[in-house]
């Protein structure tokens, strides 16, 4: 009988030469490639009224490229949209591709930053890295594309 294949048990020979997740892979591990490598799901926009789109994702995690320590943080995103807006579950794993990637605050930050606005193309575009206090340091990336000016002031978490 196959055991499921826990993530700590991911090895080399699980993995193609390109990163991709074998069959052999759970569900989660290949839904979460596919969402790093090829667009995200979007959908049309239901309304000509302008409005805006609030997510936060508080469980992002990545891999510090110094030290090889986790990074925890929060990703929160507001976007006022113009034909499309993205597929939450589409979201979801695309910021989960991030948790075995050696990325910086202000790289990854900004990497969102420009993938939403290259595929969405909203009117206006925010996404703030709210990272987990680290040896006594608080992090908050901010990167805005098009309209900043029509989000709320953001307050950062105080852990």
């Amino acid at each position: 009988m196959n055991e499921p294949t826990s993530r700590s048990s991911l090895s080399a020979s699980n993995v193609t030469p390109q990163g991709a997740p074998n069959a052999d892979h759970q569900y989660g591990d290949r839904a979460i490639h596919q969402a790093a490598t090829e667009p995200l799901e979007k959908w049309p926009n239901p309304s000509a009224n302008p409005y805006t789109i609030h997510l936060e994702h508080p469980e992002f995690t990545s891999i510090c490229p110094r030290s090889g320590y986790p990074d925890f943080g929060t990703i929160v995103v507001d976007y006022q949209p113009n034909d499309w807006v993205v597929e939450l579950k589409a979201f979801k794993l695309y910021i989960n591709s991030f948790r075995d990637r050696r990325i910086s605050h202000e790289t990854v930050t900004n990497a969102i930053c420009d993938r939403l606005w290259t595929e969405l193309a909203p009117v206006g575009l925010r996404v703030i890295g709210d990272y987990t206090r680290r040896g006594g340091v608080k992090t908050v990336i901010t990167v805005c594309k098009g309209d900043g000016q029509l989000f709320t002031p953001y307050t950062a978490n105080t852990l």
